[in-house]
């Protein structure tokens, strides 16, 4: 879509001077607005309403509980297109284990239950997060089981790959079954590409998809794709230690993020997940 002037002009800034496409991910598009009081970034989302972005707007108010965050600017609906302003954040270098103590921050937020006030639905892969007393039932049944469902009326599943999970699914039962865990407060999508630092090095989240949970699963999507050094672990350690067993808990939560994988790409991450699996 291309969006008017005249669509600019209802955001509520300052005078709008330019504007330049950025990288905003496969979901927005995302543009950099330059305004006689400096610059911010947009994200629009056609042909949705404004609700689209609330989810995302709880999750940065939650998150800057504990960490920076981008600041939001203002949200709404301009003819019939969401949109969502930030702050725009100059970005710089800064420290691994500053960022790791960071996340270990946010872990120490917590709620007496497991899940959160807003669904996700607004991504390809929709997630629930009705409130649960139980980390093993949400995890389950709001998050591995829906993706094994989605593969299965995709193609992307067979006979094997369902006795492996069947293995899987009781060893996740069996290991929470007597294990402490707490509601914490998780970034839900922490990718290297979902943090940076500002020109002053201050560690900062964005683009969240948070819920209450296992902090282990956050932990497990920082192993998956690189971006995370030793550094970011001893500074997490530091903050808030891990329980014994951790790494061998890990597959059961790098199993979701695979999943997820597999289902937005195909058989491109089968053999990633099928390992997976036979660890379980």
């Amino acid at each position: 879509m291309q969006l008017t002037s005249a669509w600019y002009n209802q955001l509520p800034l300052p005078q709008i001077t330019a504007v330049q496409p950025v990288s905003g991910g496969d979901i927005n598009q995302a543009f950099r607005l330059e305004t006689v009081e400096g610059p911010y970034f947009l994200l629009v989302q056609p042909g949705k309403p404004a609700s689209f972005y609330t989810h995302e707007v709880a999750g940065l108010q939650a998150l800057g509980q504990a960490v920076n965050v981008p600041e939001v600017i203002a949200t709404g609906e301009i003819d019939q297109d969401a949109y969502l302003v930030l702050e725009f954040l100059e970005t710089g270098h800064g420290s691994q284990y500053e960022l790791g103590q960071a996340v270990a921050r946010v872990h120490r937020v917590t709620a007496p239950r497991f899940g959160f006030d807003q669904d996700n639905l607004v991504a390809k892969l929709p997630k629930h997060n009705t409130w649960q007393d139980d980390w093993s039932t949400f995890y389950l049944k709001q998050r591995l089981d829906p993706l094994v469902a989605r593969a299965q009326t995709h193609h992307l599943w067979n006979d094997s790959r369902q006795a492996a999970y069947d293995r899987v699914h009781q060893a996740i039962l069996t290991e929470n079954q007597h294990r402490p865990i707490q509601p914490s407060l998780l970034h839900g999508d922490l990718w290297a590409g979902n943090y940076l630092f500002t020109a002053e090095g201050v560690p900062t989240l964005i683009d969240p998809d948070v819920l209450y949970g296992d902090r282990e699963f956050d932990l497990a999507m920082t192993t998956i794709f690189g971006g995370f050094t030793a550094d970011f672990y001893r500074g997490y350690q530091d903050v808030y230690p891990l329980a014994d067993g951790y790494t061998t808990r890990l597959p059961h939560y790098q199993l979701y993020y695979l999943l997820a994988h597999l289902n937005l790409f195909g058989e491109t991450y089968g053999e990633a997940v099928d390992q997976t699996l036979a660890r379980g």
